[in-house]
């Protein structure tokens, strides 16, 4: 074990594991960096302070890297080479200032004390880049665990991309990204943060990195940015809307400003399992004939078709509604935990994501990671008047997705992110929370709840006449008279189908 000489540099990667790529929403082809100060820098036993005026401070156990021979356009394979250490790091940041320096995140993330590194080095000698652990607790409940074996990218090629464009010299860290699991804390709180390498001889670990969140008292002045927290911020800060709401009750976080909707669920809706696999059994095209008698004529979501063949999609509506792309809107609503994650993040089992896109179709709404986390969710599937990217992960996932069609655009080429859980227009049909999506080859339908036993009922009367017709047709009937039936081959209906 060594100690810790203080850095000439201080680099830290945005992304880099899948979990929390998941939790993000998306996965980056290619690393990105901010650097923090040195002073930032802390020990262990020491405090952070969470700055007057703000409320949303959030701790980031890390695996620091330490350079030992300088790196110059190095390759990947030679990266870890360079590497002479590896300790344990936290890297807190303010979420109610992270709009003021936009990916730099020197406000945010530059403060006094926000870099506790420590408390030993660990040579790497003899140890792997992927033989590595990160653990982070919080008031002694373990909150992370994640391993190095499983980064996007990994030590070498952090080294090696870094070296092309600077000059990392020895003492330099390098703080390789947090796992999912990061939250925010309080004053009062206990966050410790430990790196060890279990499989190793003599397991050796940089021991824990302790430091308690203390309250400030000197206030922003009127001569710069000032913290700024909504509701977005609020839920991406501590990881979901639940994990906001169970801080909430427990006195540990600001209430949102607006309540979040209630999230329509199968119970709320009338939806319950006999529902569900009734409507599952009947076609979309009976289903339209049956509300078309009612005065239902716009209920057909026009433009869309399945992604791939055979699925079928029952489910109350979870809606989601994008704008048109401008700017300054992107900028204050397409970043960070927006509408469109919130709605992929929080969806119920079995409950069908609603997307209102305009009919737009030159851009992606909906991608291979948030088709993901709608399956993993439970989803009962997406339908969207957009386009999809990845559109063959998406396909393969098994969740049936009904679009426009794929396109490899990103959403901010078209589209703002813009709310949940309202009503919305998908392909020309008015979609409410709770209303009942059906999908089959032909389409997707709207049924509105108080409808759907009726309408069910009706179209599975009309099901079994139609397949009894077919039967007679495949005997050699010709359809005169019986397609529709006359009043004789009614009668005969009605005395065969009532045996």
């Amino acid at each position: 074990m060594s100690t810790i000489a203080t850095p000439g540099k201080i680099i830290a990667v945005h992304l880099n594991y899948p979990s929390r790529a998941a939790q993000r929403g998306r996965t980056p082809a290619q690393p990105s960096y901010f650097l923090k100060p040195q002073s930032s820098l802390a020990g262990t036993g020491g405090t952070v302070v969470r700055p007057a005026g703000t409320e949303l401070l959030a701790f980031e156990g890390e695996i620091a890297i330490i350079i030992g021979e300088p790196a110059r356009y190095i390759t990947p394979a030679d990266g870890w080479q360079h590497v002479a250490a590896v300790t344990a790091a936290n890297d807190f940041g303010l979420y109610d200032l992270r709009a003021a320096d936009k990916g730099s995140n020197l406000r945010s993330k530059g403060g006094d004390g926000f870099t506790p590194l420590g408390p030993v080095a660990i040579p790497v000698d003899g140890i792997g880049p992927g033989d590595w652990r990160v653990r982070t607790w919080v008031n002694g409940e373990l909150v992370q665990e994640d391993t190095s074996d499983t980064l996007l990218f990994d030590f070498g090629r952090l080294v090696a991309d870094l070296s092309q464009h600077l000059t990392l010299e020895t003492g330099d860290v390098i703080l390789t990204g947090t796992p999912a699991g990061s939250s925010v804390v309080v004053p009062g709180d206990v966050v410790e943060v430990e790196v060890d390498a279990p499989a190793a001889p003599g397991a050796p670990t940089t021991g824990r990195l302790v430091t308690t969140v203390t309250q400030g008292d000197v206030p922003f002045g009127d001569f710069g940015s000032v913290p700024a927290a909504d509701d977005l911020q609020r839920v991406e800060a501590w990881g979901s809307e639940a994990a906001l709401a169970e801080a909430v009750a427990a006195g540990r976080a600001t209430a949102p400003d607006v309540p979040p909707a209630a999230s329509p669920s199968p119970s709320s809706s009338g939806l319950d399992d006999d529902l569900r696999a009734r409507l599952g059994a009947v076609g979309v095209a009976t289903l339209s004939v049956a509300l078309r008698k009612r005065g239902y004529h716009d209920v057909f979501v026009e433009g869309v078709a399945p992604l791939a063949r055979g699925m079928r999609l029952v489910g109350p509506a979870r809606t989601l509604r994008f704008i048109p792309f401008r700017p300054d809107l992107f900028q204050s609503h397409g970043g960070g935990f927006n509408a469109q994650k919130q709605a992929f993040d929080t969806v119920e089992p079995g409950e069908v994501i609603v997307i209102e896109a305009r009919g737009e179709r030159t851009t992606g709404t909906v991608g291979d990671v948030l088709a993901l986390r709608a399956r993993v969710r439970g989803a009962a599937g997406v339908v969207t008047d957009g386009g999809v990217r990845d559109a063959d992960v998406v396909a393969g996932l098994g969740l049936p997705v009904y679009a426009q069609g794929p396109h490899p655009s990103v959403l901010g080429r078209k589209h703002v992110p813009w709310e949940t859980d309202v009503t919305v227009s998908c392909g020309g049909a008015a979609v409410q929370p709770g209303d009942i999506m059906v999908g089959d080859g032909d389409g997707v339908i709207v049924i509105p709840p108080a409808l759907v036993e009726e309408v069910l009922a009706e179209a599975e009367a009309q099901e079994r006449e139609d397949a009894w017709v077919a039967e007679q047709v495949a005997g050699g009937a010709s359809v005169d008279g019986l397609f529709p039936m006359n009043a004789e081959w009614r009668a005969r209906y009605e005395r065969e189908a009532g045996r």
